[in-house]
């Protein structure tokens, strides 16, 4: 168990799973699975309201770029406010938003809501990778964000396919309102968990007026960044590209992606606590690379299931090796803008690849998406040999 002391929750013998590890889990993983459920089915629900690709990637867009513009600030009031008040006032907004969406016709409103929704999930989700690493050990921060991630791969695994079945049986309004529900779930679970007291600087310092990102976080938040673009395409316009040409099986996609994340983050994670990233990321990124150029190629269903598993391996060690490296880097009175300022490039990424791919598939083909994202990899991969090896070297 945990010993308390003034509202602090600290880990006894080096033990990860503790009840309010477990509860924070459970949270995330009813949040994440309300999210899941609304990926590829909110593409689906924009072209039902009858817009283009264009509007689909803005759909998207201002979503990750609100999450985006918010997290700085969530950042800020983990410090300030208190890791527990930021985190179940980003569940009250999502669940809200994603409510609304149930009474929803116009494209204007949608994209009102999804600004809303964003907002929601840059403060429960900047919170809660905080509030998780703050119950986990530092000795075993790899280990135990890996399985914090696992609660989100997990909701991966079932979001999306529940959530496109639903939508062929169900209207969309209902489906919404089932995906409010698990939002509000996981609000109750984030009622029970003890949060860890806000730790203060020693030194008091003046508030910078700009004060935006945890530099500590920058190689590795950029580093994401590039792989977040790909990671867009996926999210926005797969279920799109398997249907234009003519492949079945796209629930089936997010299950296989998210079985390969959970078989990744089994050792990716306790790698990184032995070896360092080095070991993790490059590998990662080459099995992304080679995902993203069968997505361009989707002759039939199998090569898509392929192209699944191994950005599921790829994914699932890197994100949380980069994620790991951001935090551990940081001072610990800044943890939360080292997660806020990781989470920000995840958004900016996301936000990025869904507009500019819009655009793409407006003039070209959902072919190309995959083509120019198997690009962005590359660029990853680039800058990290340069950038972070060279300087390590030195």
């Amino acid at each position: 168990m945990n010993q308390q002391t003034k509202g602090q929750v600290i880990p006894v013998q080096n033990k990860i799973w503790t009840r309010d590890f477990l509860f924070i889990w459970i949270a995330n993983f009813f949040v994440f699975l309300g999210f899941q459920m609304t990926l590829p089915t909110i593409p689906l629900f924009v072209k039902d309201l009858g817009g283009s690709d264009q509007m689909v990637g803005m759909i998207v867009g201002v979503f990750t770029f609100s999450a985006l513009l918010i997290r700085p600030y969530a950042g800020h009031a983990l410090e300030s406010k208190g890791r527990g008040f930021v985190y179940m006032v980003g569940l009250g907004i999502f669940v809200i938003a994603v409510g609304a969406y149930a009474f929803t016709a116009s494209m204007f409103l949608l994209i009102i809501i999804r600004m809303v929704q964003g907002i929601g999930w840059g403060f429960s989700t900047t919170a809660g990778g905080t509030i998780a690493t703050d119950l986990i050990p530092p000795k075993r921060r790899g280990e135990g964000m890996g399985y914090f991630g696992l609660s989100g791969n997990i909701a991966l695994a079932f979001g999306p396919a529940l959530g496109l079945t639903l939508a062929g049986i169900l209207p969309f309004s209902w489906l919404f309102l089932i995906c409010a529900v698990f939002g509000f779930i996981a609000l109750l679970f984030s009622a029970k968990i003890h949060y860890v007291a806000v730790e203060q600087s020693p030194h008091k310092t003046e508030t910078m007026r700009f004060d935006i990102f945890e530099k500590t976080a920058l190689q590795p938040s950029i580093l994401l960044f590039f792989i977040t673009v790909a990671f867009g395409g996926i999210a926005t316009f797969l279920p799109l590209h398997a249907m234009e040409q003519n492949v079945s099986g796209i629930q089936l996609y997010f299950l296989v992606f998210a079985i390969f994340i959970m078989v990744s983050r089994t050792f990716a994670g306790k790698l990184y606590d032995r070896k360092g990233h080095r070991y993790i990321f490059l590998p990662g990124a080459l099995l992304i690379f080679i995902s993203m150029l069968l997505l361009s190629w989707l002759p039939n269903t199998t090569t898509m299931l392929i192209a699944a598993g191994l950005f599921g391996l790829g994914f699932g060690g890197v994100q949380p090796a980069l994620q790991a490296w951001a935090v551990d880097r940081a001072p610990n009175n800044r943890k939360g803008m080292a997660n806020a300022t990781f989470f920000s490039s995840f958004d900016l990424g996301v936000g990025i690849g869904a507009i500019g791919f819009g655009q793409v598939a407006s003039f070209s083909s959902y072919s190309t998406i995959y083509i120019a994202s198997a690009v962005s990899v590359v660029a990853a991969m680039i800058i990290y040999v340069f950038l972070v090896l060279k300087v390590k070297e030195k």
